[in-house]
């Protein structure tokens, strides 16, 4: 019996090249794996482009680039007090192109985004808290445990400020990578849906067929939005990778 189609198929993690070497060891290359390397590769290649070719009049490719690299270099010179963040800017530059590679990836028909799935997007989120955690022990020692202390709080309250506190900072872990994935889940799906039941209207011929220029037109503005959501989602991204930087520099 055939599959039944649903939605959450373009979510679905597909081995390409099945490789299990050992027992449950399955390294196989997927789908995500996939486009994983190629935005990897982009931002190699977009990197080197740009190095070698760059023209003191830029073409629009050229100028584009610059853009990005002139509002994440802005983000970090607001953001981050003093010159600390500086030596990070290569990092988060390369991170906030990655993620909307993938992000756009995601819009082309019959490809995959890798950003729609937690496993990715959490695991770069908690990279990210790892990196500030060893960053704020690393220039404050164990006065960076002062963050966890609300200053002026009643010392009776100190338990339960600390407690809320910690889990707070812990939770920064999750739902930076919750937040990407959630959104651009809820794009995908409004896509699909929307799509599927223009389709089903073309199909269908008569009046309904004539009518299915409704749906179209709002999927056509849906896949325009969700341009923009791409990108809006990696600056986001980005810029709370930004402040959480600031903050292991900075005891407030």
């Amino acid at each position: 019996m055939q599959k039944a189609y649903s939605f959450f198929d373009q979510f679905e993690i597909l081995r390409l090249l099945p490789f299990n070497p050992i027992g449950n060891l399955d390294i196989s290359i997927t789908n995500s794996t996939l486009f994983l390397g190629l935005a990897t590769f982009y931002i190699i290649f977009m990197c080197q482009t740009n190095v070698e070719n760059g023209l003191v009049v830029p073409g629009r490719y050229q100028s584009l680039i610059e853009i990005f690299y002139e509002t994440i270099h802005d983000m970090v010179r607001e953001n981050i007090s003093g010159k600390d963040g500086y030596r990070f800017f290569p990092f988060l530059f390369s991170l906030f192109i990655f993620i909307l590679v993938n992000n756009l990836f995601g819009l082309i028909p019959y490809t995959f985004s890798t950003t729609s799935h937690m496993g990715v997007t959490v695991a770069l989120s908690c990279a990210i808290f790892i990196a500030t955690l060893i960053i704020g022990f690393g220039t404050w020692k164990l006065d960076y445990l002062s963050r966890f202390m609300p200053g002026g709080a009643p010392l009776a309250l100190a338990p339960l400020l600390v407690l809320i506190e910690i889990i707070s900072y812990l939770m920064t872990a999750f739902v930076l990578g919750v937040r990407l994935a959630g959104n651009i889940i809820a794009g995908h799906l409004l896509f699909a849906i929307l799509s599927s039941f223009t389709w089903k209207m073309l199909m269908i011929g008569g009046w309904l067929a004539l009518g299915a220029t409704i749906p179209f037109a709002i999927t056509l503005a849906v896949t325009l939005l969700e341009i923009a959501v791409a990108g809006i989602q990696a600056y986001v991204f980005v810029l709370l990778t930004v402040i959480y930087l600031n903050d292991a520099f900075h005891l407030h």
